[in-house]
């Protein structure tokens, strides 16, 4: 064999060090950004808490001015130190800026440490454990946004192609990594799908335990393993052995997992009515405010009189507590902007309540604030806003429409909530099958298939009429 050099060119994209770093922040929910901070501040001595905020400050969005003033240029040391220090320290922040004091009762809410011990983080620390490309890294982490706490995912491989504008192919493959995670089956669909990658994982593919969940999964409910036997025409101790590793699988992907109290949910953001006007502000109260030591910045700039070594040191930690500050600020400008897209977009829920939540898609704020769906999914997922009507997770206000009588789209949350209301007020003695529920939702001028009633009754987690009936 014989081996030739020849010269090529490749592109090889990397992301920024700063850009690794401002979406990291943008990820973290309040409570791990403290957390972060209070760390970052034990361990660069370049950085100090600020104890108050400076409220003479007439506009907080524009940043404070340096506190050292320019002194003449020093001569060289000698070791080829040729940087205009001044200009270097003039072009930081000295802090991440603050909203403008409201003249309110502050918010009290009962905080603990941040925790990694969560499906979410749990999930996020495995997918970087692989070698993705960046398009992989960003369907992954689309994805893991979109699993729910019982480890099912909550949106379809279409709507996540239609968000992303990538082929659904190559969802459905990162998809395929993701189940086979710890917990095993997470980000499945639905029971089957769950079951089926659990059995794979045990080598039981093609199995008759395999045969019984992939194809008479809706009937092990309500047929008896004589009846499955029968129609399968499998000896009945074959299917009770069979059924014995069914039962040894998991009903949910995390279940007995992740499942210890919780913290308490903080929220990131703040809508506040004023007047006609909703307004958003970052939730930062718990959060320490900080900004470059002035001590340290008179270290650098006495020339000659400070070793090179101990110069070098103290300009690589202020170029770390630089891009930490930027990044601070990038992610509470980036947040109360998609929140006030989001707020303009759901004006008539804020107004009057969670009935009149309209459809939207991460792609609609995208376009609206000129951002990346990838961002907008970082800032809605595992985040929280306190409104007028209570806390809602951001990811909240993001859902599919359906068609109805009038031409008007409805939010697909919003026909859930109806399908749990119908049921609420249904006679326990005779409830509604879900075929009575379509025809009551179709006369309400909401259209959809009767299937589709099943599906969101089940995604709601409320039993078939058979289990809910109640006698006497």
């Amino acid at each position: 064999m014989k081996l030739e050099l020849r010269p090529g060119v490749r592109l090889v994209q990397q992301l920024a060090p700063q850009l690794i770093q401002s979406l990291k922040m943008l990820q973290m929910p309040v409570l791990q950004l403290e957390q972060t901070l209070r760390h970052e501040l034990a361990t660069n001595p370049l950085l100090e808490e600020v104890e108050e905020p400076e409220l003479e400050q007439e506009n907080p969005e524009e940043p404070p001015e340096p506190e050292i003033a320019s002194t003449p240029e020093e001569k060289s040391d000698g070791e080829g130190d040729k940087i205009d220090w001044d200009t270097y320290l003039a072009e930081d922040d000295e802090g991440y800026k603050v909203r403008e004091p409201r003249e309110q009762e502050d918010e009290h809410f009962e905080g603990t440490a941040a925790t990694s011990d969560n499906l979410y983080d749990h999930l996020l620390e495995q997918l970087s454990f692989l070698k993705l490309s960046e398009e992989e890294q960003l369907i992954g982490e689309y994805i893991i946004g979109n699993i729910g706490p019982e480890g099912y995912l909550s949106i379809s491989v279409a709507e996540m192609a239609a968000e992303l504008h990538i082929e659904e192919a190559k969802i459905d493959a990162v998809l395929k990594l993701i189940q086979r995670f710890d917990p095993i089956g997470v980000g499945s669909r639905d029971l089957r799908e769950s079951l089926l990658t659990q059995l794979r994982e045990k080598g039981q593919e093609g199995t008759l335990a395999w045969r019984i969940v992939d194809e008479h999964i809706k009937e092990l409910e309500k047929k008896s393993m004589l009846q499955i036997s029968k129609t399968m025409s499998v000896p009945f101790e074959k299917v009770q052995k069979a059924m014995e590793t069914i039962k040894g699988l998991s009903p949910t992907p995390t279940y007995g997992r992740f499942t210890a109290s919780a913290p308490p949910v903080v929220p990131d953001l703040i809508v506040e009515h004023f007047g006609d006007e909703f307004l958003v502000f970052h939730n930062d109260r718990n959060v320490p405010r900080l900004r470059i030591n002035a001590g340290y910045k008179d270290l650098i700039k006495r020339g000659n009189t400070t070793a090179k070594d101990t110069k070098d040191y103290v300009r690589q930690k202020l170029e770390q507590a630089r891009w930490l500050l930027n990044a601070i600020n990038q992610r509470r400008s980036t947040m109360i902007r998609v929140m006030e897209a989001i707020v303009e977009e759901q004006k008539e829920f804020f107004d009057k309540g969670p009935a009149f939540l309209k459809p939207l898609i991460m792609e609609d704020i995208a376009r609206k604030v000129d951002m990346n769906v990838a961002t907008i999914s970082r800032v809605s997922s595992g985040k929280y806003v306190q409104t007028p009507l209570g806390v809602y997770e951001i990811k909240y206000f993001f859902n599919s429409g359906i068609q109805g009588d009038d031409g008007e789209e409805i939010a697909k949350r919003s026909v859930k909530q109806r399908i749990e209301e119908i049921i609420k007020v249904e006679n326990a003695e005779r409830p509604l099958s879900d075929q009575d529920i379509f025809r009551r939702l179709n006369d309400e001028g909401i259209k959809l298939a009767r299937r589709t009633v099943t599906k969101y009754r089940e995604e709601l987690r409320i039993k078939p009429a058979r289990f809910r009936k109640r006698v006497g």
